[in-house]
């Protein structure tokens, strides 16, 4: 059972199912069967349908049609669509296919009588913004550019195209929120929407920047003039059913909700049968039914071991293997918490063997001891000449930890196989990766485990699914090495990647998450208590500033009493046009008025103690008194490590409550907490890839390199550099290295824009160095499609060449960066290995608990803080032999924050 997961980033996918059948079926060509069947548009919607899904593997989905007859639109006025021709009669019989295909899929489909696509779409997404939640439309339709907002986008397959905000003004020339009024003035020759006469998108748009909005060009219209004016004049009237007739609705009575959206699972059986009678060749081997008898014999190749005999045949295979795949079958994906139910292992490509040592459930057959089993595994599973493979090896490795196994010689791990050769390509999971690299179709684990409430732990699950379910494992991760490893080694400094930083840390992080770390719960149980009673004062303080009580976790209420009520200065407004109490509008009305702060105070006071002293408490495990987070190598893009239950990388730092959370992660008694941070490392990054002489002697000298940096951008003498001077370079030193705009200078140093220009320029005229850097490595992502760490990873940058500007820009922001977070990430990577290194042969009295960001933290004894300082130190500076010196900052203290 492989246990890596993915942070929850998935937006609500809703598709223009109308759009896109009739462009689907205009763009293919005459696609038929061999019996004449027409197939164009089901070939071309659903190739679309699995881009998204691959895109953006959402939870929540839908596919929008228009429902048969006329709409509300017909009602206002009886002409619309009047021009439309009939249906083609080519793609008439393949619409009820397309719904086939699309339910089959795990999709769901929707038409709503009265009103069309667009408008279900927009109550949706409407609806789902005001719950916060992203949504992507995917369409090419332009009527659905007015939906566009902070958090809904638009996204055109077809064209390989993304409307944000920006995008939508880049294509039209308005914003999403003057696109009402720029369809009410062009008109829409398609359905039949009158506009003005002689006006096309231009003059729309020249009017509408001129004028604010159709308001305005209405208010305005007696001064245009020539014949435009007076056809403008003349269409007033009707122009007002026009753009009521483009005004998509956002209030449609539904018996569905975004959340009721969720992706049920593949029919597969019903898509073979679909993709084999439209002949969809490939669609249909990757369901294995391309070539159903070879599948038949692998999985007849497959063998549960029940007795003796086969299972000492099985261990001399092995023997003699050059290598072999193992894996484990478990009561849970929760390495700590699990207990090994069975294991399997293949030596060759289609075969496999399942032995289960725990299965329970009534009448279950007779199984080997377990302990004989593992007695007699233990030899090849620990012997470092004997070369394995797993998937997701760090779980295996926790596991059989917990029966005394030392695991050893697995140098290979198809999950960091496919990440180091492509980080951002596909999922790592071996369902995903089976389906890329070997066109199969995995037995998933809800097949034989069932799915929700009713889901079986797997010791209950019968051997005559389980059995070729788990040799599949075995086997499938033997076949994805023998595809992936030939891949990696053709590029050697991936295979050194693979070799000398991902495979070496996977012992090293299934160490730190057994190790756990220590809480105080008492400690944080009473903070939760004084949050709580912080938040009732502060919900006071904003109930005074607004002169009356309100719920402060309700939008509408906020928005009520900061814009209806105080008169407070609308910035931005939600999809139906109210002022937005987002996040971000309340930060920067908090720079200048008082009940914004209270909320935004209250909202974080919220967040911590939900996400952190509500739940800490509850995740200390029962058997060791101690909290195990899951690290996870193949999840960020950049190399970075990521963490979950809990996230330790976004414990905040800078509150002081955030750091009062920090003070209840505590040592066991007599022991401290060390803590081992690199100072300054992606600046110290920039200067050694960049080579910039000011910027490498400031660090070589140890001088405060912000300090430097700001007497070199004003021209002072360092010891006469203000706070304010110094807060402005380190705000231009970290935000270049993130990309930052002269725009977002501005806005962070709230200074005009054109002085966080000049601040730039003058950046740039003093560390020439750094501007060379950024052009070279622009210039040379865009040739290659990827940039390069120091240590030869690769971080794949593929929109570099994106026609969308806003996408293009992103990536060159990405590539500038990457290489540095690369960098940092694997610096501190092998910083892990060696200080684990040191501890596994000189020091078992010290425990390396935590990975966070550039910081690693040490639990261990007293009197063993002195030497245990110097050598982490040296350890950690010593990873890597750069243009300027690597600095650790060493702390220790009584819990983390006293450490930090």
């Amino acid at each position: 059972m492989n246990s890596e997961s993915k942070p929850e980033t998935r937006p609500l996918v809703l598709v223009d199912g109308s759009s896109y059948l009739y462009r689907a079926f205009h763009a293919m060509p005459a696609l038929s069967t061999s019996t004449g069947e027409k197939t164009g548009a089901i070939y071309g919607m659903t190739n679309m349908l699995r881009k998204l899904l691959t895109d953006y593997d959402p939870q929540y989905i839908a596919v929008i049609f228009d429902a048969k007859g006329k709409s509300f639109r017909n009602d206002i006025y009886p002409e619309y669509k009047a021009n439309r021709p009939p249906m083609p009669e080519d793609l008439r019989p393949q619409v009820p296919l397309v719904h086939e295909i699309v339910r089959a899929m795990g999709i769901p489909v929707l038409s709503v009588e009265g009103v069309e696509a667009d408008d279900v779409i927009g109550t949706l997404a409407n609806q789902a913004a005001a719950e916060g939640r992203e949504t992507v439309i995917s369409s090419g339709d332009k009527d659905l550019a007015q939906l566009v907002n902070e958090h809904v986008r638009m996204v055109d397959t077809m064209k390989d195209a993304v409307y944000d905000h920006d995008g939508v003004v880049q294509k039209f020339g308005v914003p999403p929120e003057r696109m009402i009024d720029y369809l009410t003035l062009v008109g829409d020759v398609s359905d039949n929407v009158p506009g003005v006469p002689g006006v096309g998108p231009k003059t729309a748009v020249k009017w509408l920047e001129q004028y604010g909005s159709f308001d305005g060009v209405v208010q305005h219209a007696d001064e245009i003039k020539g014949k435009v004016g007076e056809s403008l004049r003349t269409a007033l009237k009707q122009l007002k059913v026009s753009r009521e007739l483009v005004t998509i609705r956002r209030d449609v009575e539904l018996a569905v909700a975004p959340e009721d959206l969720a992706r049920d699972g593949h029919d597969d059986e019903a898509l073979r049968e679909l993709f084999a009678r439209l002949e969809f060749r490939t669609w249909l081997a990757e369901l294995g039914g391309a070539n159903a008898a070879s599948v038949e014999k692998a999985q007849e190749d497959y063998e549960t071991v029940l007795d003796m005999d086969r299972f000492e045949v099985w261990m001399k295979r092995l023997a003699v293997a050059d290598v072999f795949a193992f894996d484990t079958e478990t009561t849970s994906i929760d390495a700590q918490q699990a207990e090994l139910v069975g294991v399997s292992f293949s030596d060759r490509a289609g075969s496999g063997a399942y032995v289960p040592l725990a299965h329970d459930y009534p009448d279950t057959p007779v199984q080997l001891d377990r302990d004989t089993v593992l007695a007699q595994l233990r030899p090849l599973l620990e012997d470092p000449e004997r070369i394995k493979v797993g998937q997701n090896v760090k779980y295996d490795m926790s596991v059989l930890a917990r029966y005394e196994f030392q695991m050893r010689g697995f140098a290979y791990d198809t999950m960091l196989e496919s990440y180091v050769l492509d980080s951002t390509a596909s999922r790592h999971d071996m369902d995903s990766l089976a389906l890329k690299y070997l066109g199969h179709k995995t037995i998933k684990y809800e097949e034989v485990a069932g799915k929700g409430k009713g889901q079986l732990v797997f010791s209950e699950v019968p051997l005559e699914q389980a059995g070729p379910y788990a040799a599949e494992d075995a086997d499938i991760t033997l076949r994805l090495h023998e595809t992936l490893w030939p891949r990696l080694q053709e590029v050697p400094s991936l295979e050194k990647v693979f070799r000398e930083i991902e495979m070496p840390l996977v012992p090293v992080l299934s160490r730190m998450e057994r190790n756990g770390v220590g809480i105080d719960v008492v400690m944080l149980q009473k903070q939760s208590r004084e949050l709580a009673k912080r938040m009732v004062e502060v919900e006071q303080e904003a109930q005074d500033l607004a002169g009356q009580p309100f719920n402060m976790a309700s939008p509408k209420q906020i928005q009520e009493i900061l814009y209806d009520k105080l008169g407070l200065p609308v910035l931005k407004k939600t999809p139906k046009g109210a002022p937005s109490t987002a996040e971000e509008v309340l930060q920067e009305l908090a720079l200048d008025y008082p009940l914004p702060q209270r909320i935004l105070e209250w909202r974080g006071l919220a967040k911590l103690k939900s996400t952190y002293t509500d739940k800490l408490p509850e995740m200390v495990n029962a058997r060791t008194g101690r909290v195990h987070t899951s690290y996870h190598q193949a999840v960020a893009a950049t190399g970075r490590l990521s963490s979950s239950d809990p996230n330790l990388q976004n414990i905040p730092v800078r509150s002081a409550e955030g750091r009062r959370i920090r003070q209840a992660f505590v040592p066991d008694e007599g022991n401290i907490i060390l803590s081992a941070d690199y100072s300054q490392i992606e600046l110290r990054i920039m200067a050694h890839l960049s080579g910039d002489e000011g910027l490498c002697q400031a660090f070589r000298e140890g001088a405060d390199v912000h300090r430097s940096t700001a007497a070199e951008v004003f021209a002072t003498p360092p010891d006469e550099v203000s706070d304010e001077q110094r807060r402005a370079a380190k705000a231009i030193n970290f935000g270049l290295i993130y990309g930052m705009s002269a725009f977002g200078l501005s806005r962070q140093l709230k200074i005009e824009r054109a002085a966080a220009q000049e601040y730039i320029d003058l950046y740039f005229a003093r560390y020439p160095g750094v501007r060379e850097y950024m052009d070279r490595t622009r210039t040379s992502a865009k040739e290659k499609g990827y940039v390069e760490t120091l240590f030869g990873r690769r971080l794949h940058v593929p929109d570099i060449g994106a026609s969308n500007m806003n996408r293009r820009q992103y990536a060159e922001r990405t590539a500038i960066n990457a290489p540095m977070q690369g960098t940092a990430a694997d610096l501190i990577k092998l910083a892990m290995i060696a200080v684990h290194h040191w501890i596994e042969c000189e020091a078992p009295e010290v425990r390396m608990i935590m990975q966070v960001h550039d910081e690693l933290v040490f639990e261990l004894p007293r009197e063993h803080l002195a030497q245990a300082e110097e050598r982490v130190r040296t350890h950690m500076v010593g990873v890597a032999n750069l243009a300027v010196p690597l600095v650790v900052d060493i702390g220790h203290g009584a819990n983390w924050d006293e450490a930090h």
